[in-house]
């Protein structure tokens, strides 16, 4: 699979605390934008939305040391969601048969590697931003 290069670096910090200032600063600028869901819109969908509000629920089911890890990934996995146009490895939901998950990879300016998962619903087509990790 082909990873895209962004053009966002990793967010600054090496607490929790310090990560999430910085994530919660890009975020606040993306739900400006909208006084319903926030969304953002994807190259390789066509520019159709992709919601962000389902990232902050599963991200805090996550214990604080894997938040700040995948927190720091924010800003180059809303760039790679809005500018890549690579394809993904997808995948059926288990569980779900009405589900299905895309995963994109890609690189951060200091070249490490990570992944961004979105959800689809098959009725809907709606869109939803599940998690962004490093990938080893």
């Amino acid at each position: 699979m082909i990873s895209y290069q962004t053009h966002a670096h990793k967010l600054p910090g090496s607490t929790y605390r310090e990560v999430y200032k910085h994530a919660s600063v890009v975020f606040s600028k993306l739900k400006r934008r909208t006084k319903r869901q926030p969304y953002i819109r994807s190259a390789y969908f066509n520019k159709q939305k992709v919601f962000l509000n389902l990232f902050w629920k599963h991200l805090f089911n996550k214990p604080f040391k894997v938040r700040t890890e995948r927190l720091k990934f924010f800003m180059a996995g809303v760039d790679l969601i809005v500018n890549s146009r690579n394809i993904p490895e997808t995948k059926e939901n288990i569980k779900d048969k009405n589900e299905v998950f895309h995963r994109f990879m890609g690189l951060t300016k200091e070249k490490e590697q990570f992944a961004v998962q979105i959800k689809e619903e098959k009725r809907s087509g709606k869109k939803y931003l599940m998690s962004i990790f490093p990938y080893k």
